[in-house]
């Protein structure tokens, strides 16, 4: 009796072991299955070719068992139901590793996808450009990032209009959200070609004619990104979208408006019946007031506009047709203006635009809170924003706070800035609900408005503006604060600084 009491606690003991040692192997599982889906499962319609960061060589369709065991698991319990999303973007090399970055790394995308959502909108990022070889050559060595994808990361979490939050994006949380980097510096107007070899010396003509060509190190293909983002999405469902909205910032909003058209296009030759809509923030600037640099393009002291001239033959730019139509060879440049180029626009466009947008002022050598101030430059602001509202007057959908400041719809705090007691997410689903109306044939609904701009015609006299903070000190100041420590004589210009505090919030109070 004693032996058998001795072999059944053997036999329990050997169990309870090998339960043991079966949950220990299983251990790795969870954190596969995480590291598989890091981001949203991106590769539940179809599996997207991975390529290594940095590198324009696939490394091809298979995945490792890690990999393989997560879509086993993740499959298993069928496909994700309708509405469950996760907060991270994950990224996505382009298949198409003929379109690149500047150096030749691979382009691409993040994507979060939201099961059952027919509303798309794709995002893209703001950052200047480059026009020559040294322009080029300075960027890529201070912000690398902007040219290369060899330091991207896995997965990002989006902000403001990106944001997969209701709390912080009431109306487009629930969308499948895509967030094209910014690695072409060419106001997403490249098409290439490859560089070319540095010519030898040339003289006169010849020297001329060897501007139209790409002596740099780099690819310009900022417009060639886009369509391939499209392409790479279809299996996701971008061609049963309701609505697909091209959005971006700075730079990046001038690329939307550069090109909506050729999105819209690519989409109906695919067969999509969806709108392709246009959100455009801060990417709607004014022509510089400054004269042209004798030494420009061999500095970096080129206008906005000679470097879009100079950048235009170097990226092999594209700009819509009709807007080219009017103008002669050579003017193409003025396309990449809101003012010029939104009349020749068919898709729906809102423009966000900050009233006084500080790189507006960067243009013309302002830097608010950082040096002193001229007079001269105190005026140009505050013609600034009359010139910007005279340019919003004929755009159906617009948001224009009387601000110091530059781009609000990646911005966490986006909901907290109001123009004439409407925020710009309510702006937006007013605009959205009259689009659909109109698709409709319906009548649009009363007292949802979106053609906001601001009355008063101070700097900050909207009482919902970004607190202006002075450089050195990194204390908040008021305008008027500002403009005595950069220097102004209020007094000189007829304004007493407590009579002009006075003024301004009575502005406030019933104008802004």
């Amino acid at each position: 009796m004693k032996i058998l009491g001795h072999l059944v606690f053997l036999i329990l003991l050997i169990a309870v072991y090998s339960q043991t040692n079966r949950n220990a192997k299983g251990g790795s599982k969870p954190s596969k299955k995480v590291s598989g889906t890091q981001g949203g499962d991106a590769d539940q319609f179809s599996p997207t070719a991975e390529v290594t960061p940095g590198s324009n060589t696939r490394t091809g369709n298979t995945r490792n068992a890690g990999g393989a065991a997560a879509s086993g698991q993740e499959g298993a319990g069928g496909a994700r139901p309708a509405g469950q999303q996760t907060d991270n973007m994950r990224l996505h090399f382009l298949k198409n590793t003929q379109v690149t970055c500047n150096d030749g790394t691979a382009a691409g995308f993040y994507l979060k996808e939201f099961r059952g959502s027919r509303r798309w909108l794709l995002f893209l990022e703001g950052g200047w450009c480059c026009y020559s070889k040294d322009t080029c050559d300075a960027r890529y060595q201070n912000i690398p990032r902007l040219m290369s994808s060899s330091g991207w990361p896995q997965t990002k979490t989006g902000t403001g209009i990106l944001s997969s939050q209701a709390e912080e994006n009431p109306h487009w949380h629930n969308a499948n959200i895509v967030f094209i980097p910014y690695c072409s510096s060419d106001v997403w107007s490249g098409t290439g070609p490859a560089p070319t070899p540095p010519p030898r010396p040339r003289q006169g003509r010849e020297k001329e004619r060897d501007r139209n060509t790409n002596a740099t190190e780099y690819t310009f293909m900022g417009s060639l990104i886009i369509r391939e983002v499209i392409k790479d999405l279809i299996p996701k469902g971008i061609k049963q979208a309701k609505v697909v909205m091209l959005s971006g910032t700075s730079a990046g909003g001038t690329g939307v408006l550069l090109n909506i058209e050729r999105v819209a296009s690519q989409l109906q030759e695919l067969g999509a019946e969806t709108q392709v809509r246009g959100l455009v923030d801060s990417g709607w600037f004014l022509e510089s007031k400054n004269q042209r640099s004798p030494n420009c393009p061999e500095t970096v002291s080129c206008t906005p506009e000679d470097a879009i001239k100079i950048g235009l033959r170097l990226w092999n730019g594209v700009v819509p047709d009709r807007c080219r139509q009017l103008y002669k060879r050579g003017e193409e440049w003025q396309c990449f203006f809101g003012h010029r180029l939104y009349s020749t626009l068919t898709s729906p466009l809102f423009v966000v635009q900050w009233l006084f947008d500080e790189e507006q002022l960067r243009v013309e050598n302002i830097y608010m809170g950082a040096h002193s101030l001229s007079e001269e430059q105190w005026q140009y602001i505050r013609n600034l924003g009359t010139e910007l509202k005279n340019s919003l007057r004929d755009v159906t959908a617009v948001f224009a706070p009387s601000c110091l400041s530059h781009t609000v719809i990646t911005k966490s705090n986006w909901l907290s800035f109001q123009v004439k007691g409407t925020s710009l997410p309510r702006a937006l689903q007013c605009w959205d609900r009259s689009l659909e109306a109109t698709r409709n044939n319906r009548t649009p609904a009363k007292g949802c408005p979106f053609h906001l701009v601001d009355a008063c015609q101070w700097p900050q006299c909207n009482p919902t503006c970004p607190a202006l903070v002075d450089q050195a000190t990194q204390q908040e100041l008021t305008l008027v604060e500002m403009l005595v420590a950069m220097g102004l004589d209020l007094q000189r210009l007829g304004l007493d600084p407590q009579e002009d505090a006075d003024s301004l919030t009575s502005m406030v109070s019933n104008g802004g």
